[in-house]
């Protein structure tokens, strides 16, 4: 909120009756006639009356960088997007060029940035059927209301309803144990008939201190923090603690496009030359680097089709490229023929060569594009890379002409003089500038949009024909075509001009004398390329079972075309139905429109939303939570901030991010890489796994522990008090540091092999599944039952059954047995403790085969238990500390309540294969029957085969999926779906999913 503060500007120039004057711009009022110029931040939100090549920079409010032209007299529709209202100046926002006045139409919040101040830090709804209004719920409304209230506030102070899903949980298990301690304290009194002595006392509280895992907080806070610094590294930051489990459950991410998506930097990717045919620019990377990538020329496409099979031809290319690289194939003989069989210049496209031939022609278009440009383009030596100074478009421009070695300082150095220049002017849209030829000519150059240098054409193409409607109709097809692939289009014109003219008449020379008679020269497509690491991040996001939206202020053609080339929608629609591939790209006025119950009535929330509003963003979060979907929202600028605020998981840039949308967020990347979130998701599962991993471990014991108690009950002395199995003091030592070391240990191991190859987890069952719960009982079980006999052994097998009397509270003659055999147990439960810590590292696997993809090893245990030192260590010294605790006089007698034991050892290590076979006879019954698996058994098919997935490109192993938690697949793409319809899937069996 105080950097929403400090974006309002102090002052503000307003015209009050005729009188130009200066005042604070809190002062300003509806109807306030503002005068603002080249740098002023607009005060309020204004309705334009008058402009003079007028733009604002909008970028926190719409997250598009480039500056938005304005228009005072343009009439728009009533429900437009913010980023199309042209006749409006919204306040915070930046003047970047020209001058204007303005009536104020609104002021503080209900401006549109103070909308979105009351988005993120307005008062949270009340949820739903809380009224106690009887007008409003009805005359019982006072007492569902007020019970619903009163619900409310007992779960948020208890902690019930409140927090992220593992904080819930959490509290939830503490109310559970906290109640089954009672409730075993009662069992212990009425076992004694409640003659509630010291004695019994005692073991009651036994009973409580074994139930609870006492060191649970302390292993949790430590693991999400070592976590947090895990995540650094991996170029995040986590703001909020909770949020690392929360990122192990995100179903959907919703995305910004410029910067985060996309590179933001601009690049020339089309050039079309009429007559000539489509110089295309492939394989590039580096937008500031001429010397990368490759320039082909190819056909000029006749119709949409064409250009469309043109497109995914070329990205089906790539990929098979892409999906070849580790691995070789014996092509068909009829892929061979099919290649031979292509155009020439087709089958070069797949190979980097020599740029092709400068024709006059294109020599033309590049003196234009090199010549007609502000912008400087050059290697850094000492950065060693290239860089760009200038607008975007005229570096896109400038690369691409420095491609063909025309570099407007090489050009001046050969003899082209500037005498004359005409400056890009947002009003008209267009640029000039006259060149000097060494010969003694004028040349005059230009470049602008489409339509408005096409009005000022009198020749078109390479012959200077005379131009005509149908040459008119060919390059606003050509424009519409490349507009559809996502480039912003832009035209390129020059003229000889005859009467040779000195600088300082130049300098004289009106622009409309100048703009006229142009040839039309071709076209340029220019777009902001996807960072190289998004399309394999959005396919791990697939793979992962998370679906990308993309949500963005840019055109929907331009949106559409980066969401089909990264994967975010299909490439193809023939296969889906017709409503399908209407709710996939949507507008935000479009989906503004629409109301709640029509949202939740698509067959699947849009994929891609264009010029969307801040507010566009919100209720698409929302619409994903009524679908019981887990968002997280990506964003960096101000206009971000509510829908960050809204979201589950809010993801905020940490470079070029604004200070109000990193407030909002739980998570910053700290390198604006898409891909990063990958990361962050992988480390949220690979967390969320550890804590179901040391969760199972803590309680396992606690389970084997209370069996052993409880029914050590019947173990009565000469007293008739129930005597101990295991002393107080050594229930604590095994769970405040048997158990805890090894704990720790499993929060840090490393995220398994299939962690970004299954679902996320259902996050209302949370760590807390039915495999855990009755893993812990089956695991508890064996635990207990193996302690117990060991118990029974000692005492009724080996000894005389004599329990002497007030064992519990010293050592004596007649006790001597009941201490041997407290030693025998101690050391054997601290022993499997430390053993189920190694089994734990996975919960289905077998602890002699964690990984069952790895082919190194034939007997990979002992590299698989050594691979976390800390936990292999932990166990080590825990099982070699039982010793000392054992046998040193007086803390084994006094303290401990336990005896040095002898043949008693053979008791205890016999437990250990006892234990370990149960343990995998039990993962063995899972894995084989599919158990908590839905019935699919966890068997691996090792056919490895290669499959392109449409709408991305993937190199997948056709194995069926390995479940480490035991999680349902889940459909994130859709929550509705059509019968036989999937997106981002071949017709391949059931189980070929990556």
């Amino acid at each position: 909120m105080e950097a929403l503060r400090n974006l309002s500007t102090p002052s503000a120039r307003v015209l009050r009756e005729g009188i130009e004057a200066k005042i604070p711009s809190r002062e300003l009022v509806p109807g306030d006639i503002v005068i603002l110029v080249t740098g002023d931040v607009i005060p309020a939100d204004l309705r334009l009356i008058e402009c003079m090549n007028f733009e604002c920079e909008e970028m926190q409010l719409t997250g598009e960088s480039e500056p938005v032209a304005k228009d005072a007299n343009v009439v728009l529709e009533e429900n437009i997007g913010v980023g199309d209202r042209i006749n409006l100046a919204f306040s915070t926002t930046k003047v970047t060029k020209g001058r204007c006045k303005g009536v104020v139409v609104a002021t503080g919040m209900k401006t549109e940035i103070g909308k979105i101040a009351l988005s993120v830090g307005g008062k949270t709804n009340r949820p739903a059927n809380r009224t106690m209004d009887p007008k409003k719920g009805g005359w019982a409304a006072p007492i569902t209301g007020g019970s619903r209230r009163t619900f409310d506030f007992v779960g948020k102070f208890l902690g019930l309803t409140e927090g992220t899903p593992l904080q819930k949980k959490l509290a939830k298990l503490a109310y559970v144990l906290l109640f089954c301690a009672i409730l075993l304290a009662v069992i212990v009194f009425a076992v004694n008939k409640f003659n509630v002595t010291h004695e019994v006392t005692i073991y009651a509280i036994s009973l409580g201190i074994a139930i609870i895992p006492e060191s649970l907080i302390a292993v949790l806070t430590i693991t999400m923090a070592v976590g947090m610094k895990r995540m650094v590294k991996r170029k995040v930051i986590v703001r909020k603690l909770d949020a690392l489990e929360a990122l192990g459950g995100v179903t959907n991410i919703c995305s910004d496009k410029t910067g985060t998506l996309t590179q933001g930097r601009m690049i020339t990717k089309k050039a079309w030359i009429p007559g000539v045919g489509i110089y295309s620019v492939e394989k590039t990377g580096d937008p500031f680097d001429p010397t990368s990538g490759a320039v082909k020329l190819g056909a000029t496409p006749t119709a949409q089709p064409d250009a469309e099979k043109e497109y995914q031809r070329k990205q089906e290319e790539r990929d098979l490229a892409r999906s070849a690289l580790a691995l070789k194939f014996d092509e068909p003989v009829g892929r061979k023929k099919q290649l031979e069989e292509k155009p020439k210049e087709d089958r070069e496209s797949l190979t980097e060569g020599e740029p092709p031939e400068v024709t006059p022609e294109l020599e033309k278009l590049l003196l234009t594009a090199a010549l007609c440009n502000i912008a400087k383009v050059r290697f850094d030596d000492a950065k060693g890379k290239w860089i760009g100074n200038g607008d975007p478009t005229e570096i896109a421009l400038a690369v691409f002409a420095q491609r063909f070695d025309f570099e407007r300082s090489k050009l001046v150095e050969a003899g082209w003089k500037p005498v004359g220049e005409y400056p890009f002017d947002s009003a008209i849209k267009r640029m000039a500038v006259v060149y000097r030829k060494a010969s003694g000519e004028d040349l005059i150059l230009a470049k602008g949009a489409v339509e408005r240098i096409l009005e000022r054409c009198c020749a078109y193409g390479p012959q200077a024909e005379p131009i005509t409607e149908d040459h008119k109709n060919e390059i606003l097809r050509q424009m519409a075509l490349l507009a559809d692939q996502g480039f912003r289009v832009l035209a390129l014109a020059q003229r000889n001009y005859g009467p040779k003219l000195s600088e300082a008449d130049w300098k004289k020379v009106g622009r409309e004398e100048v703009e006229q008679d142009y040839i039309f020269l071709g076209l340029v497509g220019i777009y902001d390329p996807p960072r190289a690491e998004t399309k394999d991040a959005i396919k791990a996001c697939t793979m992962a079972g998370i679906q990308v939206h993309m949500l963005t202020g840019d055109h929907p053609s331009t949106a559409r075309a980066i969401a089909r080339d990264v994967g975010i929608i299909p490439r193809d629609f023939t296969s889906l139905s017709a409503d399908v591939v209407a709710s996939m790209v949507k507008t935000g006025v479009e989906f503004d429109a629409m109301t709640e119950e029509e949202i939740d009535n698509l067959p699947t929330l849009p994929f891609v939303i264009a010029r969307c509003a801040p507010d566009t963003k919100t209720k698409m979060i929302r619409a994903l939570q009524r679908r019981n979907r887990f968002s997280a929202m990506t964003g960096d600028g101000v206009n971000d901030a509510p829908s960050l605020s809204e979201a589950d998981v809010g993801i905020a840039m940490g470079m070029n991010g604004s200070d109000v949308a990193k407030s909002a967020s739980a998570i910053v990347l700290t390198d604006d890489n898409f891909a990063s979130i990958v990361n962050a998701v992988e480390e949220g599962r690979r967390m969320f796994d550890n804590i179901q991993k040391f969760i199972l471990h803590l309680l396992v014991s606690n389970v084997g522990e209370v069996i052993l108690l409880i029914i050590g009950l019947a173990f009565q002395d000469g007293n008739n008090f129930s005597v101990f199995p295991l002393a107080p003091l050594e229930i604590l030592w095994i769970n405040m540091i048997t158990s805890s070391f090894p704990a720790f240990g499993l929060g840090l191991e490393d995220a398994t092999a299939d962690i970004m190859r299954r679902d996320p987890h259902d996050t209302k069952e949370g760590v807390f599944t039915t495999q855990i719960l009755v893993d812990m009982l089956v695991y508890g079980t064996i635990m207990g039952a193996c302690s117990l006999c060991t118990f029974v052994i000692v005492v009724y097998g080996v000894g005389n059954g004599n329990l002497g009397k007030n064992c519990n509270a010293s050592y004596s003659a007649e006790c001597d047995t009941v201490f041997r055999a407290r030693g025998a147990v101690f050391a054997q439960l601290t022993w499997l403790i430390l053993i189920s810590a190694w089994e734990f590292k996975s919960i289905r696997r077998s602890m002699f085969r964690l990984d069952p993809y790895q082919t190194e090893h034939k007997f990979p245990f002992f590299r698989d238990v050594y691979a976390n030192k800390f936990l292999f260590w932990s166990v080590i010294i825990g099982a070699l500390s039982v010793f000392p605790v054992i046998y040193i006089p007086g803390l084994n007698t006094n303290v401990f309540k336990h005896k040095g034991i002898t043949w008693e050892w053979g008791l205890s290590f016999g437990a250990i294969p006892v234990f370990v076979i149960g343990v995998e006879a039990w993962k063995f019954i899972k894995r084989k029957y599919g158990l908590f698996n839905a019935g699919v058994s966890d068997r691996i098919k090792k056919d490895a085969s290669i499959s392109l997935r449409q709408g991305f490109f993937t190199m997948a192993k056709t194995m069926t999926r390995t479940s480490t938690s035991g999680n349902l697949s889940r459909n994130t793409t859709m929550e509705k779906r059509t019968p036989g319809y999937a997106i981002g899937n071949s017709n391949a069996a059931a189980d070929e999913r990556v």
